[in-house]
């Protein structure tokens, strides 16, 4: 094992670490002497407590630092899980040093170019890219969780009711209330959570696998051609479909219904499932709706109360994928009915 650098002492204060003590980080951690000037590049936010910055020297070299909130969470799991990843063959960026005293992360830099960059390029282009992460996404799918190396990777508590209730409270609070101004009517409210809870007990009733928890086209960057999955500290054991619906019912991304078909009928044929297809696209379909609440309530409460009103951008987009999904199963009637409101309350606006 290749001895790791020695890490800087922490400021005796605790505080966020100042530029140069940042350059200090970057420079142990990548064995670069004094004489080397480093700088270091301020990068656009993602919504998750996280300061990014490439680090660069001798003109070409770069890698990723990070600095998080420890307050949250699942933060501080990140460098383990990426370890994890690399372990099992799950491309991720190589981790080169971790601080935890300092929250501080340095990262192998993969590049600009993720996979919802490729938007423009033809569908061949694209296609290939995602059945390669599909197939990622099935590696990490298939990892048998009686294996799975608790003792030294945590993680965020997995999908059951109680996490499948604050996504549909999220979405009730911050897209339903807050985006669209619906106060809901407390016998329909009734009525939606009795169907909602309904479809967690479903979702719950699925074989558990590790899952990514937000496998959409930004979190997966690409370097020669290859995908590689980024942000995964919210990893947690829960139904594959969820990253299924992340991926094909992208609110960045408008996939056409046979491409969307095409990637999944791909999955399928990965998995060798003992469900048949109707049953397959189905559970699919649900579970893509559960992912779109989580997704609406998080652009609702990143744009509206943590200010970052770019995010408030992919609300219609995440909409249209929800009465998509939803009008494609007899089971979730009233959350239909609530989006066609929405939809009806966001064009007002």
């Amino acid at each position: 094992m290749t001895p790791q650098p020695e890490i800087p002492a922490r400021p005796a204060d605790g505080r966020i670490p100042k530029y140069q003590e940042m350059v200090r980080f970057a420079r142990v951690a990548l064995g670069l002497s004094e004489s080397v000037t480093i700088q270091l590049r301020p990068l656009e936010g993602r919504g998750s407590d996280r300061t990014f910055f490439r680090v660069t020297w001798n003109r070409g070299d770069s890698a990723i630092l990070i600095h998080y909130d420890p307050k949250r969470l699942e933060n501080t799991y990140y460098a383990d899980i990426a370890v994890f990843l690399r372990d099992i063959q799950v491309p991720v960026p190589w981790l080169i040093l971790h601080d935890p005293a300092d929250s501080l992360i340095i990262m192998e830099d993969l590049g600009d170019k993720d996979l919802w960059s490729f938007i423009k390029n033809s569908w061949e282009t694209r296609r290939i890219l995602y059945l390669k992460t599909l197939a990622i996404i099935h590696r990490l799918h298939s990892f048998p969780e009686k294996h799975f190396p608790s003792t030294r990777v945590r993680l965020m508590e997995g999908f059951g009711p109680e996490l499948y209730r604050w996504e549909r409270n999220y979405f009730k609070d911050h897209f339903v209330r807050d985006v669209c101004g619906i106060q809901l009517d407390p016998s329909f409210e009734r009525k939606l959570e009795v169907e909602l809870s309904r479809l967690a007990d479903r979702l719950g009733a699925t074989k558990r696998c590790l899952v990514h928890r937000d496998l959409q086209s930004r979190n997966l960057m690409v370097r020669d051609g290859e995908p590689f999955l980024i942000d995964f500290q919210g990893m947690r054991f829960g139904n594959l479909f969820y990253d299924l619906g992340s991926l094909l019912y992208d609110p960045y991304v408008n996939l056409t219904t046979s491409q969307q078909e095409e990637l999944l009928s791909f999955y399928y044929s990965l998995s060798k499932s003992d469900l048949d297809w109707t049953a397959f696209e189905n559970n699919f379909r649900e579970a893509s709706a559960q992912r779109l609440v989580q997704a609406l309530g998080a652009y609702g409460f990143l744009g509206l109360k943590k200010g970052l009103k770019a995010f408030l951008n992919h609300a219609p987009a995440g909409l249209h994928h929800l009465l998509d999904a939803t009008s494609r199963v007899a089971s979730l009637p009233l959350l239909h009915e609530l989006c066609l409101e929405c939809e009806k309350a966001m064009q007002l606006c």
